[in-house]
Formats: C-alpha cells, structure tokens, sequence
C-alpha cells in the first residue's frame, strides 16, 4: 500500500507544488479502502477545500498513476474509474450490480509479477488483476426477486 509519504514525495519528484489540497488527495487514497472515484475524492474533500476544483483532482489522480504510487482499476460496472493506492500485488473484486470493490491477497498475482519481470525485463511499476462478479450481498438480493 502506498502511504502518504510516497504519495507526496512522488508528486514532489514530478515538479507539483504540495498543496494542502493535493496532501489531502493523497491522504483520502492512502487511507481508503473503497477504491474511490476521483468524483468520490472531490465530494468528500469539496467542503474541506472551497477552491478545490476536479481538475487538480485529476491532475494529482493521472501524476501518481503514471508515476506507478496508485493503480487505476477502470471501472466496476458503474462506468466510472476508480483508484486503488496498494500497488502490492493482489486482486481485486468487482460487483458488477452495486459497484463495490475488494482486495484479496494472492501469492500466485506476486509469482506472476516475478515471472514477467524476469522474461521480459521490464521493471514493473503496477499491474491491474481485476476479475468481475456478484458479491454475496448481491446475489442474495437477486434470489429474493426470484
């Protein structure tokens, strides 16, 4: 999981000025385990940050993932991208009917990374093991309608 400080020193290496708006970006996604939207970011910063705007949402949000700090999953069934700052090896879950997201911890996803690292000679900065389904919550909603 990337902390704070790996956030913010990242950003820093890439010429952005720490901002508290941009420290509290980080902070959101290094606490969170709901792989927010950046929309979800700007809602729950907005009343924080009266001069907060989307665009220095997204701007922080495109620097770290290109920088490999923070994943970006695409999205869960509800047509928005989400971010995910654990960069550790794992998968996630996606319920395709309430758009919620999990983390499940897999030792084969980090022998995966070892073995393409090692045939290709990238150095590899992330990697996205998104597999798609119901949660129990929802399939259980779904054999109350039938």
């Amino acid at each position: 999981m990337s902390d704070l400080s790996t956030l913010t020193t990242a950003l820093q290496k890439a010429g952005m000025r720490i901002t508290p708006q941009r420290v509290a970006v980080c902070e959101l996604l290094a606490a969170s385990h709901e792989h927010p939207t950046a929309a979800m970011i700007y809602d729950e910063l907005k009343p924080r940050f009266h001069s907060l705007s989307l665009a220095t949402i997204y701007n922080t949000l495109d620097t770290l993932v290109g920088l490999g700090v923070v994943n970006v999953l695409g999205h869960a069934g509800d047509d928005k991208v989400h971010y995910d700052a654990d960069t550790e090896p794992h998968v996630n879950l996606a319920c395709i009917s309430c758009s919620r997201i999990i983390d499940i911890p897999s030792e084969h996803v980090t022998h995966l990374d070892s073995e393409i690292s090692a045939a290709s000679g990238y150095k590899l900065l992330g990697a996205r093991v998104l597999y798609y389904g119901l949660c129990p919550t929802c399939q259980k909603k779904q054999k109350r309608k039938l």
